[in-house]
């Protein structure tokens, strides 16, 4: 096993866990007790996954896609003391813009949030005459300001990483187009103000007849390790009954995050239980959120089971570098 060291992280001694059941060979393992978040936790939500969890004061607090019976695609705040047990606001979490028209909301979905310094940025797939990708910061999880779109559309999986990197913001997204898109790599940018973004460079993309076949995306927040920054990606495979999503793990450059140091070519995590294999989008696990135990090297993954619920995955840092070095493409 690699000695790994973490940065950027704390202790999290009250994060979700449990240990590894007997039988369980991969790196991940599910949490017995999942979904642990079902689809009607607020009175009109059709379905609530894709979702973002940080720690926050003495627990928790995320921004989730809640779908409601119009399936309208809202954000909505939550809090939790264990992150097991969520209290999500009944109401749509409202941005605070100056700008009428960036600020004019019509949907948004599959968030991520990071802290970087003080803030905690919220990044999203957001409508502005098509997907892409909307940024907003709070520090207090009650109030959001609403800074400028990212990217032209058409775009999705804006996820930025934990601190700048020589001095600015950077982000992984993957450009798309306006609908089901069936295609898809990731890409680097980088900004220093949150407003204009360049330095694009390409990271990856999708790997002839395996599981992320046809198009690949970020998933949680990169973390930091000494051997590069751990990536968990979603990536899809185009069957004879439609996409199926699964989930990988890849380790970046530090300096330099465009440069893949090794990408596994097994999945870490692929729909097998009944949670993701049978919903609104059957055969669908969707990885948006990664809590991390400095102390440990354990670690909470947050995951969207068949585009219906949430679900938790449990692993060590240590395990997922190993299996990426070690299966690697």
């Amino acid at each position: 096993m690699t000695a790994i060291k973490v940065f950027g992280q704390s202790e999290l001694p009250n994060m979700p866990w449990e240990d590894r059941p007997s039988g369980v060979s991969g790196p991940l393992w599910r949490y017995s007790a999942n979904p642990v978040i079902p689809r009607d936790l607020i009175p009109t939500s059709n379905s609530i996954f894709n979702s973002a969890v940080v720690p926050f004061e003495d627990g928790f607090a995320g921004v989730f896609r809640c779908d409601d019976w119009t399936r309208r695609m809202e954000l909505h705040v939550g809090f939790s003391a264990d992150g097991v047990d969520w209290d999500i606001a009944h109401e749509p979490l409202e941005f605070i813009s100056d700008d009428r028209e960036i600020g004019k909301f019509v949907y948004g979905y599959d968030p991520r949030v990071v802290r970087i310094d003080d803030r905690y940025y919220v990044t999203w797939c957001n409508w502005y005459h098509g997907p892409t990708i909307g940024v907003a910061w709070s520090d207090d999880f009650r109030h959001f300001h609403q800074t400028e779109n990212a990217y032209l559309p058409y775009n999705r999986n804006g996820v930025l990483f934990p601190r700048k990197i020589d001095g600015r913001f950077a982000m992984l997204s993957r450009p798309s187009d306006n609908g089901h898109t069936p295609f898809g790599d990731i890409f680097y940018s980088e900004s220093p103000d949150l407003c204009f973004w360049g330095r694009h460079r390409h990271v990856m993309g999708p790997v002839t007849n395996s599981w992320q076949s046809t198009k690949i995306g970020s998933g949680p927040v990169p973390i930091e390790t000494s051997e590069g920054w751990l990536l968990i990606y979603h990536g899809v495979l185009t069957s004879c009954n439609g996409f199926v999503y699964s989930a990988g793990v890849a380790l970046l450059d530090i300096d330099e995050p465009w440069k893949v140091v090794a990408r596994s070519a097994p999945y870490v995590l692929s729909p097998r239980t009944g949670y993701e294999c049978v919903g609104d989008v059957p055969n669908v696990v969707f990885p948006c959120a990664m809590l991390c135990d400095e102390a440990t090297g354990r670690l909470a993954i947050y995951y969207g089971a068949a585009d219906t619920v949430t679900a938790l995955a449990f692993g060590y840092i240590s395990d997922l570098v190993d299996f990426a070095k070690e299966q690697t493409l």
